[in-house]
C-alpha cells in the first residue's frame, strides 16, 4: 500500500464510529510491517492520547504477529538455532535490534577463548579457560541486585551489562562453547539452569543411558563451578523434588526458549505488565503447538 493511503487510514483512527475504527485498525494490521513507519510518524506528530494509544496498540500487534510468524518458522526448522531463538525473544522487546549486533558481541568473547584453547587440553582444562575468559576477563555475573528483572532475559542487554540470571548466563556460555565445537549443552534443572559437558561418543562405543554420557556439570551462575550427579541429587532433595531423567540430561533448544519465555512471563507478572504477559503467552502457544 502506498504511504499516502496508509496516512489516510491513520487519520481515521480517532473516528468516534467504532465500526470505522475497527475496519481501519484491521486494514493496518493486515498491511503489517510496511505500515509501521507511517504509524510512528503519526504518533510523534499527535498530541491526542487516545490516538497515540491506538497507534501503540496497532504497532505492538503488528510486531507480535511478526515475532509469532518468525518463531513458527524457527520451530519448524531442523536446526532450531539457539542464538536465533534468543535473538527473536530480544527482538520482541527491541524491534530494531540487529542479529549481527548480537552475534558480534558473542564473537568477541569466543575469539578470546579460542586463542587459549588447543587440542591437547582435557575437558576440565577447556572449561577452566571458558570460565576465566567469561567470568574473570569479560566479567559476566549473576544480577543479584535485580534478580527478577525482565532485562536479565534479553540477550542484548545481558551482553551489554554483563549481568544476567542463571538461564541467560548459561545460554551465553553454551553459545560460546558450542561455536568452538565443545559439547556443552543446557540442562533444564528446576529452580536453576545448568550445563552438561558430554562425552564424545564414538561409533564403537555407546552409552545405555544419555546421562551416562555426561562427564560433568557446570554452573554458570557460580562462575562455572564444576560438579557431578550427586550434587544434583542433593539439590533436588533440598528442594523436595523427585528425580527425573530430564534433570540430568541435555535439553533441546526449543525447551530452553520455552523456559526463557516463562521466565519473562514471571518477571512481567511481578510488575503487573499484563500486555507483555499476554503477548508472551501467545508466543509460547506457537512454540508449544509445534
Amino acid at each position: 500500500m502506498e504511504p499516502e493511503k496508509i496516512k489516510a487510514l491513520i487519520n481515521l483512527l480517532d473516528d468516534p464510529n467504532e465500526e470505522i475504527f475497527t475496519t481501519v485498525k484491521q486494514t493496518l494490521l493486515d498491511e503489517g510491517v510496511e505500515a509501521i513507519p507511517e504509524l510512528e510518524k503519526a504518533w510523534d506528530l499527535s498530541q491526542e492520547l487516545v490516538l497515540q494509544s491506538r497507534i501503540e496498540d496497532i504497532i505492538r500487534n503488528i510486531q507480535l504477529k511478526i515475532i509469532k510468524n518468525n518463531f513458527s518458522v524457527w520451530a519448524h526448522s531442523e536446526k532450531n538455532d539457539l542464538l536465533e531463538g534468543v535473538y527473536l525473544i530480544a527482538k520482541y522487546q527491541y524491534p530494531d535490534l540487529r542479529f549481527e549486533d548480537v552475534r558480534e558481541k558473542i564473537e568477541i568473547v569466543k575469539k578470546d577463548v579460542w586463542l587459549e584453547l588447543n587440542e591437547n587440553l582435557t575437558a576440565l582444562e577447556k572449561v577452566k579457560i571458558l570460565n576465566h575468559i567469561i567470568f574473570d576477563i569479560h566479567k559476566f555475573s549473576l544480577n543479584n541486585a535485580n534478580f527478577y528483572s525482565p532485562q536479565n532475559s534479553y540477550i542484548n542487554i545481558v551482553l551489554e551489562t554483563k549481568k544476567g540470571n542463571p538461564l541467560s548466563l548459561s545460554i551465553i556460555y553454551a553459545l560460546i562453547a558450542q561455536s568452538l565445537g565443545l559439547p556443552i549443552y543446557g540442562v533444564n534443572l528446576p529452580k536453576n539452569f545448568i550445563l552438561a559437558y558430554k562425552e564424545e561418543i564414538s561409533a564403537l562405543f555407546a552409552f545405555e543411558e544419555e546421562s551416562e554420557a555426561v562427564l560433568f556439570y557446570i554452573n554458570p551462575s557460580n562462575k562455572g563451578a564444576v560438579f557431578g550427579r550427586k550434587e544434583i541429587d542433593y539439590f533436588l532433595k533440598q528442594q523436595k523434588l523427585s528425580p527425573e531423567k530430564s534433570f540430568y540430561v541435555p535439553c533441546s533448544n526449543a525447551e530452553i526458549i520455552i523456559r526463557l519465555i516463562n521466565n519473562l512471563i514471571a518477571s512481567y507478572e511481578k510488575l503487573s505488565y499484563n500486555d507483555k504477559v499476554s503477548d508472551l503467552e501467545e508466543i509460547l502457544t506457537v512454540l508449544k503447538s509445534i
